[in-house]
């Protein structure tokens, strides 16, 4: 279907590949991230379980013949999925019938609840898709100067110019990646602060029924903004809650924070653990991540200004915007993204693994003046993996804030974050 004034997304050309090989593509994300845009600019026609007007009768036809509701041109698409579950099993039972690939897409901004999960898993006829807010190639604020996936082939000169400030930088925190705040070209933070609001007051209790404490909530999601970008324990996020409410408890956290997930908001990173020379301990806490840096600004109350004041801060979203973009380009070349520490502190804060093993490094660094310490580290790191079990590292990168990409002498890559693309 075509849609005025669509921004491509990376992920266009992964969801035709997938629909083009299973009966079935769920498109999961965040609320407002794209998810409809992108299944309609490959769909011929659209089922809205959530419109106004005929959403009821939708959801009443589901109970009682749910394929009256898969008639329409393929690939038919099926938006917000979840609100009617048996859906997904009439999908899968239609897929097994027909036998033919690219028959729908199903777009879900939540994960069903135990009680509503389909009967059927869908392995084997549904593919998945997880979409995440736009990176910066996709707002068209990067020069995309620099490609990741050439990056792999391990180019001896690279070359490119980022136009963003740092105080551009500060202000595409603080909108995050929102389609609608892009296509608007606004960089208020208010409309983060917005979606903040949503969840705290009625998407994470829609998520599976159960009504929770809105200021609890909040009050987590500040721990989380605090700790953004760090491997802090879920004993000090537990800690910062109950300092305000000391009857929160450790399974009331697990039950938060696992609604926080299901409707994708938190979207930590595991740690990689490679086979190491030396016998070193792997620390392997999962690093503290939302979908998108602007939640943590919002939740904070903060805006581009505040960020640029709080440096160090400024240093941790910056971090957060780098890892966001980096999934997204990831994902373009079948990839994942994982951090490294061991317990004698040296670290890597994205490691880019790709599905065929090859593997790569890299600093985020906002200010030109770590770049040093940051190819330090990539250096130290690349010594200490054995190659021999998991290969030599197809690159090692330092992600900036800066203006230029280049090659150092050592072989590290320089790289803006206003360069990149996948």
């Amino acid at each position: 279907m075509e849609i005025k004034d669509y921004y491509p997304r990376c992920c266009d050309k992964v969801a035709e590949q997938l629909l083009s090989s299973a009966g079935a593509l769920l498109i999961e994300g965040p609320k407002w991230c794209g998810k409809t845009w992108v299944g309609k600019h490959i769909a011929n026609s659209v089922l809205y379980m959530q419109d106004p007007d005929k959403g009821l009768g939708y959801r009443q036809l589901a109970d009682s013949m749910p394929s009256q509701l898969l008639k329409g041109e393929k690939p038919r698409l099926i938006d917000e999925w979840q609100e009617a579950p048996v859906l997904w099993d009439a999908v899968r039972f239609d897929v097994d019938q027909t036998g033919e690939w690219g028959q729908y897409i199903l777009t879900g901004s939540s994960t069903p609840y135990d009680d509503a999960k389909p009967r059927h898993t869908g392995t084997g006829r549904i593919a998945r898709l997880k979409l995440r807010p736009m990176s910066l190639w996709e707002s068209r604020e990067s020069s995309g100067s620099v490609s990741l996936s050439e990056l792999f082939k391990c180019p001896d000169e690279i070359s490119g110019e980022s136009d963003l400030t740092i105080a551009d930088i500060a202000k595409i925190i603080a909108r995050g990646g929102w389609p609608e705040a892009v296509a608007k070209q606004s960089y208020s933070a208010q409309i983060a602060r917005n979606y903040v609001d949503a969840v705290v007051n009625t998407e994470i209790s829609n998520s599976d029924g159960v009504e929770r404490n809105p200021h609890r909530v909040r009050q987590l999601l500040r721990s989380y903004a605090r700790n953004i970008s760090t491997m802090a324990a879920q004993t000090t996020i537990l800690e910062d809650v109950r300092a305000n409410d000391v009857t929160f408890s450790d399974t009331t956290m697990y039950d938060y924070l696992n609604a926080l997930r299901r409707i994708f908001l938190i979207e930590d990173v595991p740690a990689w653990k490679p086979s190491l020379r030396s016998k070193t301990a792997i620390r392997t806490s999962d690093k503290r991540q939302f979908v998108d840096p602007s939640i943590a600004v919002a939740v904070m109350r903060a805006d581009a200004d505040s960020i640029i004041d709080d440096f160090k801060y400024f240093g941790f979203l910056f971090e957060s915007l780098v890892t966001r973009d980096l999934r997204v380009y990831s994902q373009y070349v079948d990839g994942d993204v994982f951090h490294y520490r061991d317990k004698s502190e040296l670290e890597a804060d994205v490691i880019i693994r790709l599905h065929d093993n090859r593997w790569a490094a890299v600093e985020v660094k906002l200010g030109n003046k770590e770049i040093e310490e940051g190819a330090m580290h990539l250096l130290a790191l690349q010594k200490k993996v054995d190659t021999e079990k998991v290969g030599e590292p197809s690159f090692l990168m330092i992600v900036t804030g800066g203006q230029y990409a280049y090659r150092r002498k050592d072989g590290v890559y320089v790289v803006p974050i206003g360069c990149l693309k996948p």
